[in-house]
């Protein structure tokens, strides 16, 4: 389907792919057809794909689900949703998930553009990103309570990582909206930048994210993704083992 049709597009230029949220009249807000398109994007990327820049069009990066869709009845809607047996509701909210769960993938990294409002399924997806670089004009919100939902596109746990239980508990149980610097304070930004100079800075991320070997930036992500998880032992033996692989990979055939 086209851009036209799915409301977000993906453009790939050598090592660096980018997802645009294409529709600027409704601040990008998204729909169950948006997080299919994104989901069938993992499987489009090209191999030599490093990097991932996730941004949208116009004043906003996305002001979160599209209300028309969630009041609209037939196939695809969410009044259907809440038709259907619970394991068949629960697999489809399952496939809307992949449209944002693909952006942990371990052979890339991906970064949040973020201009605007963010809200709802905005904000967890740019919670979906490993970093966001935000202009001083964002705006987050995890605003699902006030429609009597949660939040239920992967973002909760990523949420959590960042600002902990209980900051993340305060957030998304009143639904309050924080402004860039508070973003900044509590670890939700990477960088703030003016917002004229944003495009420019996520250029600078990405130069120097792709400035390093492929294979030492994978095995460092793995790491620390992994991190929280492991004990300090398992995390130490994980670094033995990463390095000797990278040890090898120098020694045989490089990056």
């Amino acid at each position: 389907m086209t851009a036209e049709a799915t409301g977000v597009r993906l453009d790939c230029d050598g090592p660096v792919a980018t997802v645009t949220l294409c529709r600027p009249d409704v601040l990008n807000a998204q729909t169950p057809a948006m997080w299919r398109a994104m989901s069938d994007f993992s499987r489009d990327l090209p191999g030599d794909v490093r990097v991932v820049v996730v941004r949208g069009e116009g004043r906003a990066f996305s002001a979160g689900l599209d209300l028309s869709v969630a009041g609209a009845s037939g196939p695809g809607s969410f009044a259907e949703l809440t038709t259907l047996p619970e394991q068949e509701c629960a697999d489809r909210i399952a496939d809307y998930q992949g449209g944002f769960t693909w952006l942990h993938r371990p052979d890339i990294i991906s970064v949040a553009a973020v201009h605007g409002h963010a809200i709802g399924a905005g904000f967890q997806l740019a919670l979906a990103c490993d970093m966001r670089v935000l202009a001083e004009d964002a705006t987050f919100s995890m605003a699902e309570v006030t429609l009597g939902l949660v939040p239920d596109l992967a973002g909760t746990s990523r949420l959590v990582e960042l600002v902990g239980y209980a900051r993340a508990l305060e957030i998304c149980a009143t639904g309050r909206r924080m402004d860039a610097p508070e973003a900044d304070r509590i670890g939700l930004a990477t960088l703030v930048v003016p917002s004229p100079e944003l495009g420019g800075a996520v250029r600078d991320l990405v130069a120097g994210l792709l400035a390093n070997p492929r294979g030492a930036v994978v095995e460092i992500k793995a790491l620390l993704a992994g991190a929280a998880g492991r004990s300090p032992a398992e995390q130490q033996r994980a670094e033995r083992e990463a390095q000797t692989r990278r040890l090898r990979d120098l020694a045989g055939h490089g990056d």
